[in-house]
């Protein structure tokens, strides 16, 4: 297992493959949109399919029923909040930063969960408001409405030179920018030795180039700047020594048949762009994994280059037996593993090598370590079939019990998509949709140049409904995600269809 976690480099080392970005990444980041925004970057991430997810997911009609009005109130949304793991964390804070924190003045705003990372808030008025998800800080000068994504510094990593750091989460946001005035962005530094030394800016990816712009302040949690245009946006630093993270520790338990218990332990900074990008490695990690909720804010600051050691009690396999913490360009990969032949209760704690000092503990129970899992529905190409021994006369009569429900019955997965679901499945498609429909969905060149809109989100619905027409009674959720699950269709497409398969199966 590698014992350190990946490094952050600069350009040149990325140059030389230190930074683990891949020729299909860095051509994915580069290439424009048909319209010239970037809001579809997120749609080139790795996000496999989501196996073992614990989230909770609204129906997908709902959800964009309020993205397609702009005038609809945002409802409160219960379940926003726990929308997604990767920004379940506490506001980065520790007891040194306190002291120069700001009074807030804002007015704290809960937003509606649009698809698993994609959130809407609708302002009513001129203001400054606080996401009480993100920690992202808006300042309107009207009503407006707002809709934001937690991206992956992996994509965008490689735009960073002379010695700019990522310091806190990157997001892509969607608004008038004639109305929204400024954007503050949660960093993940303490500054309490180091508020005047450090120099903050923003990466902003403007049309599929970097920009680095200035902030016009930044306080012990935000950076402040000034909107010029949306797309790709998120703070960045330059410190002159060693920076200092609030950090978090994520743990996840392998699920297994045996008795015995295996665990991942990760390190990350407190910011939503890495615990995204952990989340997706225990995704698409091959085997399966169950998130242990634990208190997950470390008590000691996280150092750069400083090495961690994972204890337990009773003593267990770890490994790696020392761990170097360092920001990643791509993603944090670094994590312990943990090994029990005994039952638990096990207490696990996060300690500095070199000083032996407490950063993290936890005791994971018995309840904890329960594989209480919520299975995602089998792919209609994976799903069990009929066994070989079943008569006619049984199918039949399943049928005609079938034929006989009324139609409110019927498991809505059976029936075809609707416009808002097709909606939903258009916005997070890029200018690669063209290829899409003629590999996937047996659309010809001829049905595309047929397909006419001034808007280009409108032409690949209606591209969508096209192929929704011409498979009637084939053209479910399940049938579309099928279809669509290819490497090389936008993740984006794939993970809105995947919650939309599991909203359908409850």
């Amino acid at each position: 297992m590698v014992a350190k976690m990946t490094a952050f480099a600069c350009a040149d080392a990325l140059e030389d493959g230190n930074g683990d970005v891949s020729p299909l990444d860095a051509k994915d980041i580069l290439n424009e949109n048909e319209n010239g925004s970037d809001s579809t970057e997120e749609s080139s991430e790795e996000d496999e399919s989501d196996e073992g997810s614990t989230e909770a997911n609204n129906p997908g009609d709902e959800s964009d029923a309020a993205a397609g009005d702009p005038d609809q109130d945002t409802a409160v949304d219960p379940k926003a909040e726990e929308h997604s793991e990767e920004v379940a964390l506490t506001q980065p804070c520790c007891e040194r930063c306190k002291a120069i924190l700001q009074n807030e003045n804002y007015d704290s705003v809960t937003p509606r969960k649009l698809s698993r990372d994609r959130l809407q808030l609708m302002l009513e008025d001129e203001g400054t408001y606080k996401c009480s998800v993100t920690g992202l800080v808006f300042e309107v000068s009207q009503k407006v409405q707002i809709q934001y994504s937690t991206l992956s510094w992996s994509k965008f990593g490689m735009f960073l030179k002379d010695s700019w750091k990522f310091a806190g989460p990157i997001f892509n946001i969607e608004c008038d920018p004639s109305i929204l005035k400024s954007v503050q962005f949660p960093h993940t530094l303490c500054l309490a030795d180091q508020e005047s030394k450090v120099t903050f800016s923003v990466l902003h990816v403007k049309n599929s180039r970097p920009l680095i712009e200035p902030t016009v302040d930044h306080s012990g949690s935000h950076v402040k700047w000034t909107v010029t245009s949306l797309s790709p946006v998120g703070p960045i630093v330059q410190t002159p020594q060693l920076a200092e993270h609030h950090g978090v520790v994520l743990v996840y338990k392998e699920v297994c048949q045996r008795s015995s218990c295996s665990f991942r332990v990760y390190l990350a900074t407190n910011n939503h762009s890495d615990i995204k990008d952990i989340s997706k490695e225990v995704r698409n990690s091959k085997k399966k994994y169950v998130k242990i909720e634990k208190p997950p804010t470390c008590q000691r600051l996280l150092e750069e280059n400083k090495k961690y050691r994972l204890t337990s009690e009773p003593e267990g396999e770890i490994a790696p037996v020392d761990l170097q913490f360092t920001m990643a360009v791509v993603k944090i990969k670094g994590y312990f593993e943990a090994f029990f032949e005994q039952p638990p209760p096990f207490k696990l704690s996060l300690i500095e090598a070199d000083s032996g000092q407490t950063v993290w503990t936890a005791t994971l129970r018995e309840g904890d370590c329960e594989d209480n899992i919520i299975e995602k529905p089998r792919r209609r190409t994976e799903s069990r079939k009929r066994s070989s021994s079943t008569s006619e006369e049984e199918l039949s009569n399943k049928r005609t019990k079938w034929e006989d429900m009324p139609d409110g019955v019927r498991n809505a997965k059976n029936t075809d998509v609707t416009d808002q679901q097709l909606m939903m499945v258009a916005k997070e498609m890029g200018k690669e949709w063209k290829q899409v429909a003629i590999c996937y969905l047996s659309l010809s060149m001829q049905d595309i140049e047929e397909v006419q809109d001034e808007d280009l989100t409108m032409r690949k619905f209606k591209m969508l409904d096209l192929w929704r027409r011409r498979a009637k009674g084939d053209a479910n959720v399940a049938r579309l995600q099928s279809l669509l699950n290819q490497k090389d269709v936008p993740n984006g497409v794939r993970d809105v269809l995947e919650d939309m398969l599991a909203n359908n199966s409850l």
